[in-house]
């Protein structure tokens, strides 16, 4: 029995083909639309989960307060993960890691320096790192590797950078800033599953100069710790809340001393609001459930975008499964007799039932195989723009071939279910009669009409939400930044230029290509030195605020111009000036500490030499330094004769005057050469830098963009396909009225206005959907668009036009036909 259901199930297919190709095409897309978000969500799902005793191991994350800014970070003081170990006795084990930024790698010593190359891939860890999270070696020993001061365990792909494919273990590699080699004790075989942690290189934290020089403090926020707990130890939320009560208490009882160091008395600091509270999230939430928390060394996604694609995915299956509804009940009438028959010679509505519904199997299966390859071919370009490395063998591996065995069985139930009842339902003497359908109007229509109005409502949705997507991000490229990004030249780590920095640069400022070129410790976009001051009171101007956060940069006077930013009162930093204890602060932070008149003020700095106190010298107008996720916070420039705090970095920005860039970068690099012909030139454009801040909105909007098309595409189907069942009823009307003297286009409008109301129905219950789902969105952004009326006609106008071009194509069809032939027909 099951074997005929599929012998005719095949050859029903056959006999109507246009109609099967046209159901398998949309479960095709649907399927393969599904097949890639699944893929995207278990990519997303897997981070971390490849570590050892993964659910026993947590990030420490940093809850801080300093005024009236408050941050969640992924970073510890340096002495945190020792303390909580000590102090807690559920904690088995504890490792840090500390970026130390750009190093200079090379292989040889002295005149013979092979292999030179920036890298940015470095981690300084603690000796236990690889044993805490145990990434596979494919050399070397996890307990011993990173024993010794000077050793390096680097990833499978350096190895083969530097060493070919010649053995690395013990060979010698010098990092810049050590004139001792290091040498190579173990490699690291990346696994196919994703790690929230990357890196090219691991070397011993002993060596990192700052986190030693800062093991003492409590407020130096540059070092990742992550605890591991014991086996026996409750790690449930209940009693990892439990353990976080304790913190405060042993906060309180170590990080007194440092900040009493930096002059900000602790209990004085809580009592005025402030916060710094550790907290403690499991290593598998890191990457998805970080979105609030400030960290540059772990990959972190968002869980609202998985959700996002999720809801996407069920909605573009269900698209392609109302399409194969409609088709099917769009060519009820033909297969009307067949039922007649069929039910005249014995078959139960179960068994026609069970037939309609292996048909859907069959036509289902072979989507699935269709959905595949084109999955198969498209999975590359879907990296890219998403840029995740998913492959396409995840479908096949720990029975997740069972998950695509379910899809199709849900989508021919899906699919099929309705058909099936809807087709068995007829009533056998009156099809053979000649009578008209049973279930052609009524309540089966407003289901089918309804059908379309659903799927063109998410479809409207979705291209309402990738034009309000697409213009936030022309937005955040257009808004005025406050300063100037075009024609800005990045020359990073200048500091290895040592003394000759400033003659570099003034040798710059000489090229006929340039405007300007100035020296400074950070620039928008990377972060910058944040810290505590007091705003100093004076004769009848008292500030606001008792301290205040600033975030600056250590720069020279050529900074605000080179920049293109403006000043709103003072002066800038010049030649003719003693700048070493002045400063520039921009409105925000002028508006913040609360003056009348900012400029001649004094801020002391606490945590300095002998309280430092800096002159207001200038106020800026405000200028972005982060996204426009961000708001502007206060920001300070300080000049960098004031050596106020070390900078481990230095970049050079250099404006070029417009036109070709080619001149611009050939003699800044041959001048580079003259200086330092060993060191390696690297450069970047700030406006290319700034815009990679917006990379994540970049690639969603890119992903939402192109499932919008396909969701319109399977919709239009399924218009088809009710247009189809609409002109097969109509057909004898039609030839009536063209012999009457009716035109082709009076018969257009006829099949084509009813089809019209639903698309516009369609646009009235999208907007508000769109509406309240972009709004959710947009608030990520401090500064973003308003959601303009003319965005959601524009996506309803595209809607409606698309769709009418698909009714107007099968409309025209049956109005350009013989009316003869249509009298006929019956």
């Amino acid at each position: 029995m099951i074997t005929n259901y599929f012998k005719t199930a095949w050859r029903n297919a056959v006999r109507n083909s246009a109609q099967a190709l046209i159901n398998v095409f949309g479960l095709t897309l649907g399927m393969a639309c599904v097949m890639l978000i699944a893929l995207f969500i278990k990519h997303e799902y897997q981070y971390d989960r490849h570590f050892a005793d993964a659910d026993r191991i947590f990030r420490v994350n940093m809850n801080g307060k300093m005024g009236e800014e408050e941050f969640y970070a992924g970073y510890t003081p340096p002495p945190a993960g020792r303390t909580l170990m000590e102090t807690f006795p559920e904690i088995e084990s504890y490792t840090r890691l500390y970026r130390p930024g750009q190093k200079i790698v090379h292989t040889g010593e002295g005149g013979n320096r092979e292999n030179r190359f920036n890298e940015h891939g470095i981690l300084s860890v603690d000796s236990n790192f690889l044993q805490v999270l145990n990434y596979p070696l494919r050399a070397g020993d996890r307990n011993t590797c990173l024993a010794d001061p000077h050793s390096v365990v680097l990833t499978d792909a350096m190895a083969k950078k530097y060493f070919g494919d010649a053995n690395p273990i013990g060979r010698g590699l010098f990092i810049e800033g050590d004139e001792q080699p290091y040498t190579v004790t173990g490699v690291v075989d990346f696994p196919s599953t994703p790690s929230s942690l990357t890196f090219d290189f691991l070397i011993p934290i002993s060596n990192a100069q700052n986190v030693r020089y800062f093991d003492w403090s409590w407020v130096w926020l540059n070092v990742a710790t992550y605890v591991k707990f014991k086996p026996q130890a409750a790690i449930d939320a209940a009693a990892i809340k439990r353990l976080e009560a304790k913190f405060p208490a042993m906060m309180r009882q170590h990080a007194v001393s440092a900040f009493q160091r930096i002059g900000q008395p602790y209990d004085e600091f809580l009592k005025k609001g402030g916060k710094w509270d550790l907290s403690l999230q499991p290593l598998l939430d890191v990457h998805l459930y970080s979105a609030d928390i400030i960290s540059a060394v772990t990959d972190q996604g968002s869980i609202k975008t998985v959700y996002f694609f999720a809801v996407i995915a069920l909605f573009i299956l269900l698209l392609a499964c109302v399409n194969f509804m409609n088709l099917s009940t769009a060519g009820a009438s033909k297969r009307a007799k067949e039922i007649g028959v069929r039910k005249v010679i014995g078959s139960t509505r179960q068994q026609v039932a069970r037939q309609f519904l292996a048909e859907a199997v069959i036509l289902s299966t072979f989507a699935c195989l269709m959905a595949l390859t084109l999955v198969y071919c498209t999975l590359p370009y879907f990296n890219q723009i998403s840029g995740k490395t998913i492959v396409f063998e995840t479908l096949w591996t720990a029975g997740n071939w069972l998950y695509v065995a379910l899809l199709v069985l849900m989508c021919s139930l899906l699919a099929g279910s309705y058909p099936a009842f809807y087709l068995s339902a007829f009533k056998p003497v009156a099809v053979l009669k000649g009578q008209k359908i049973p279930a052609t109007s009524g309540s089966n229509g407003n289901i089918r009409s309804g059908l379309i109005v659903f799927q063109f409502t998410i479809s409207i949705a979705l291209a309402i939400c990738t034009l309000v997507v697409y213009q936030q991000l022309k937005y955040t490229q257009l808004h005025d930044l406050g300063l100037n990004k075009e024609n800005v030249l990045v020359i990073s780590n200048s500091e290895r230029l040592g003394n000759q920095q400033d003659s570099f640069k003034e040798e710059l400022k000489r090229l006929s290509v340039v405007n300007n070129a100035s020296i400074t410790s950070s620039l928008p976009g990377r972060g910058g030195h944040g810290d505590f001051y007091v705003p100093l009171p004076s004769a009848g101007d008292e500030p606001a605020v008792k301290d205040i956060t600033l975030n600056s940069y250590l720069t020279d006077a050529d900074f605000i111009e080179t920049m293109g930013i403006s000043l709103i009162a003072g002066r800038n930093f010049a030649d003719g000036y003693d700048d070493s204890r002045t400063v520039l602060i921009n409105e925000t932070a002028a508006k913040r500490m609360g003056y009348k008149q900012p400029v001649g003020k004094f801020i002391n700095y606490p945590g300095g030499n002998a309280a430092e106190s800096y002159q207001i010298v200038g106020v800026m107008k405000d200028f972005h330094t982060e996204s426009l996720h961000v708001p502007i916070q206060p920001f300070a420039l300080f000049h960098e004769s004031s050596h106020t705090y070390e900078k481990s970095t230095s970049n050079i920005v250099v404006r070029m005057k417009p036109g070709d860039l080619s001149p611009v970068l050939q003699q800044t690099a041959h001048l580079w050469r003259s200086f330092s012909p060993d060191l390696p030139f690297e450069y970047s454009f700030l406006r290319e830098e700034l815009a990679m801040q917006y990379a994540s909105d970049q690639r969603t909007a890119e992903i939402i963009g192109i499932f919008s098309v396909l969701s319109i595409v399977i919709a239009c189907i399924g218009l088809l396909g009710l247009v189809i069942f609409a002109t097969q009823l109509r057909t004898k009307e039609i030839g009536i009225r063209k012999v009457l003297g009716a035109t082709e286009g009076s018969i257009v409008r006829l099949l084509s206005k009813d089809f019209m109301k639903l698309i516009g129905l369609s646009v009235l219950i999208a907007s508000p959907i769109a509406w309240w789902t972009m709004n959710k969105w947009l608030e990520d952004f401090a500064y973003r668009i308003g959601m303009a009326w003319w965005m959601f006609a524009l996506a309803g106008s595209m809607a409606l036009i698309i769709a009418l071009a698909t009714v107007g194509f099968q409309a025209m069809r049956a109005a350009t036909a013989n009316p003869v032939d249509a009298l006929r027909d019956e």
